[in-house]
């Protein structure tokens, strides 16, 4: 038996839309509804999903006083969903908990921070967060912040780590705290290396060798990240996995996104619910990756630097639209069928699944004891 973990799941996004994960999720553009959704507690069971990572995601857009109320009220929610489904899921903090969870029949559910404006430029406060639960943070997301540059700002605010960034690293290690390079700008990817004690993750990110974008991360990258001990999580975006698929789709995504905006005004309204429907129809319309894809980032980065340091990082809920044949959380062992495929051993699979970044993460840990 192995344990099936996900790093990187935007599930707390829609729990703030009023999504109720104690039920499978009805889909469409209705009132009541939620037209792009990937997550709740009965596809992960059907996904044989044994614990995924809840992202505490906040915008670079909010101010610090929003970032951090707005990083509290996703905590609180992820406590009201767990609280609220005590046969289905259980908050979790450590790989031991996580593995008696599943000996149990319940889902694993922990909390990572998706980007670190919400700390602001006070220690304690990432003390705090991590006193409720959060065990990693994404440094920044998709602008620099005041720890880091991001890899899509436009321009860099610190050509790496700021000085305040050395403190953050330095404090994660002390408490235990995963430090996760994903979003992070190159020349940041480098200097956290550089300063961390403790091996990092990048918790869904791709292979750039395989698909050029900033978000992904060079050979150089991945075979440093191993060699501190590190994992990468490979992330299930289509635009990430593939560079034709984002060329053809770029547009028809971010036309979704807008449509998606104005239909939450007012999902009742007959004309936002169609444009909704056709934002989402001329997206699903292009051709996308299949799920195999994703197999072959994994590949890749095992003939890089061998089988224990890379993973499954899905940032479902947080993307609008997934690999073919991969649409939610209920088909997440497609991928470990695709593994057994491609001649990987049971051995092999546990480590994949989710077994190198529980390693990571105990380690993490017992240098903070």
């Amino acid at each position: 038996m192995f344990f099936l973990l996900d790093s990187h799941c935007d599930a707390p996004i829609m729990l703030a839309k009023g999504a109720d994960f104690g039920h499978r999720i009805s889909i469409g553009c209705q009132p009541g509804q939620f037209p792009v959704s990937h997550v709740d507690f009965p596809r992960m069971k059907k996904g044989g999903v044994n614990g995924s990572f809840f992202a505490i995601y906040t915008s670079n857009r909010l101010t610090p006083d929003e970032a951090t109320r707005r990083a509290l009220q996703l905590v609180a929610l992820v406590y009201d969903t767990v609280e609220r489904n005590p046969d289905k899921a259980a908050l979790t903090l450590t790989p031991a908990q996580a593995r008696r969870n599943a000996k149990n029949g319940l889902i694993s559910i922990f909390m990572g921070m998706e980007n670190g404006a919400p700390i602001r430029k006070d220690l304690s406060l990432l003390r705090m967060f991590h006193r409720m639960g959060v065990t990693y943070m994404t440094l920044t997301h998709a602008r620099s912040n005041e720890i880091c540059d991001s890899c899509t700002s436009p321009e860099p605010r610190w050509n790496g780590v700021s000085p305040f960034g050395r403190e953050v690293i330095a404090e994660m290690n002390r408490l235990g705290m995963l430090i996760d390079v994903s979003h992070i700008s190159d020349a940041s990817f480098w200097d956290v290396l550089k300063y961390s004690q403790a091996p990092v993750v990048a918790t869904h990110s791709c292979c750039r060798a395989l698909c050029n974008h900033p978000r992904n991360m060079t050979d150089e990258m991945i075979v440093a990240l191993a060699e501190k001990g590190g994992v990468i999580q490979i992330n299930f975006y289509p635009s990430f996995l593939d560079a034709a698929y984002a060329a053809r789709a770029s547009e028809l995504i971010d036309a979704q996104e807008e449509a998606q905006d104005v239909w939450l005004e007012d999902p009742s309204d007959p004309v936002r619910q169609r444009r909704m429907e056709e934002a989402i129809a001329a997206l699903q319309a292009v051709p996308r990756p299949s799920y195999k894809r994703i197999v072959d980032h994994i590949d890749h980065v095992v003939k890089l630097v061998g089988v224990k340091h890379v993973g499954i990082g899905s940032d479902f809920d947080g993307i609008e639209v997934c690999p073919d044949g991969l649409d939610d959380i209920s088909r997440m062992q497609k991928i470990i069928i695709e593994l057994r495929k491609r001649g990987y051993t049971e051995y092999e699979i546990r480590h994949i699944a989710g077994g190198n970044f529980l390693r990571v993460m105990e380690m993490a840990q017992r240098q903070a004891e």
